[in-house]
Formats: C-alpha cells, structure tokens, sequence
C-alpha cells in the first residue's frame, strides 16, 4: 500500500494595515512555530526570509519570490509588496524605529516608520522613537516583537507614547 505525503497545514495571520514585512513574517513565523530558516524552506526561497526580517532588501525580493511566500502564507503576492517600501525609496535599516501612540491604535511596525524621508508621525504628530525612553535600549527587528515591550526593561510600547516629543 502506498501512503500519500501528507501535507503540513498552516494558520493563517491576516496582515494589517501598513504593517511591515518584517513584523508580519515574526507573527506567521510564531503563529505556525517556524523558524526562519524553516519558513524559508517552505517556500523555497532559502535564506531569503532572514533577510528580509531585517530589511535587507538588495536585491528587493522577486515577483517570483514574492508569489511563492504567498502560497505558504495564504496572502496574495500584491498585499506583500505592499508591506515592502515602495520602489525609490530609502530606508532606515538601523535604527528599528516607532510611533508608540499609533502601536497602541494598531499593534504592528509600520513599513513607514522606516523610511528615510519619514521624519516623525503625521498622524499623532509625534517623533518617532528608535530606543525605549526608559533604559536607552535599541528596539529589535520587528519580526522579534512578541510581547509589545522593551525586550531589556519590559516597559509597554504603550507607555513609551509618553515619552515622545511633537514634531
């Protein structure tokens, strides 16, 4: 008797708005217990999916890339590109910068926040905050945020709205 390949099965994690690659790939990744190694082999795109949680974006992911993260994922490739910055575009890859006050609205990393031409947040504005106000530490890569706090001091990404400045 042959027995069939059983194909693993995934949750699916709906992406929100404006939120990041980076961020999104981190709560995927937890929600299905992935690495990003492991997440990378699902697709097959290796170790691509490392990469990118950390905004390494040279080269920018493919079409080809992007449609096979989306088949694992179950997010059309159109929504992802979205989560990337837009083509032009400099980025800030260091440091991982916030707008706490929008954090509290809608818990995720806002691709925006990381642009280059992003000086503060036009919704709130406030400045954005690229280290916890309370003991100095430099946020980690998005995709690592589990709980919503400094990872050194524990302080809410709420309570850190706070401390930031209007523009």
């Amino acid at each position: 008797m042959e027995v069939p390949e059983i194909q693993p099965w995934l949750f699916q994690i709906e992406p929100l708005d404006g939120e990041s690659l980076s961020h999104f790939l981190g709560r995927f990744r937890r929600a299905n217990d992935l690495t990003p190694a492991g997440l990378g082999k699902a697709a097959g795109l290796g170790g691509a999916i490392a990469r990118w949680e950390k905004f390494r974006f040279n080269p920018p992911p493919s079409r080809q890339q992007l449609e096979a993260l989306a088949k694992v994922v179950g997010v059309d490739a159109d929504r992802l590109v979205q989560m990337l910055p837009p083509a032009g575009v400099w980025m800030n890859l260091e440091p991982i910068r916030l707008c706490a006050a929008c954090y509290v609205e809608s818990p995720c990393h806002q691709i925006e926040w990381q642009l280059k031409v992003t000086q503060g947040c036009d919704r709130h504005k406030l400045s954005l905050l690229s280290e916890c106000p309370n003991c100095g530490a430099r946020f980690k890569v998005p995709a690592l945020w589990v709980d919503d706090w400094c990872h050194r001091c524990f302080v809410s990404f709420g309570e850190m709205a706070e401390s930031q400045k209007g523009v």
